[in-house]
């Protein structure tokens, strides 16, 4: 029998996670088969994920709120997708892509247009993160230069019903 799972990341221990939670919430996404990293999306050396990679069997479906949320690199990206997909033999769905849903559109067409949707947003995403880089860096400079340290901002995530017990699973 298949099972549903999730996958969330945010890339720093003081980024919220509440949306992408909902998100899988939301899908049907057992708490117990939620995995969550608090890592950076540069590559796929994430033990979460990786602990997830290990479970996930034919027939099985990924969810991902967005492509980004999987990874930041468009060559590792293309990899696991290929894992996922073809060494594995699951499905993934793409929250905010519905084109990017491997359960639909097995045929040559489908397949196509997933391929090229997969590398325009790999590419998208991979783009993405050199640019919070340099917005960073502009942010940590232009706070230097005022005097007030670094720049960053803590504690941006609301109390929320909905918490992430570490474990594969959410809590309310």
């Amino acid at each position: 029998m298949s099972e549903l799972y999730g996958y969330v990341r945010v890339s720093t221990k003081d980024q919220c996670e509440e949306r992408q939670l909902i998100a899988m919430q939301e899908f049907g996404v057992p708490e117990k088969n939620i995995f969550l990293d608090k890592l950076s999306g540069k590559d796929f050396e994430r033990p979460q994920y990786k602990r997830l990679l290990r479970k996930l069997r034919p027939d099985d479906v990924l969810v991902v709120k967005s492509i980004d949320r999987l990874g930041r690199n468009y060559g590792e990206i293309q990899e696991q997708w290929r894992i996922i997909t073809k060494e594995k033999r699951a499905d993934i769905v793409v929250l905010d892509m519905p084109l990017l849903d491997t359960r639909r559109g097995k045929d040559l067409m489908g397949t196509f247009l997933s391929d090229i949707v997969l590398q325009v947003l790999s590419f998208v995403a991979e783009n993405e993160r050199a640019n919070i880089r340099q917005r960073q860096a502009e942010g940590i400079a232009a706070a230097k230069a005022r005097g007030s340290g670094s720049g960053g901002r803590r504690g941006l995530c609301p109390k929320t019903s909905v918490r992430y017990t570490g474990s594969g699973g959410t809590k309310k």
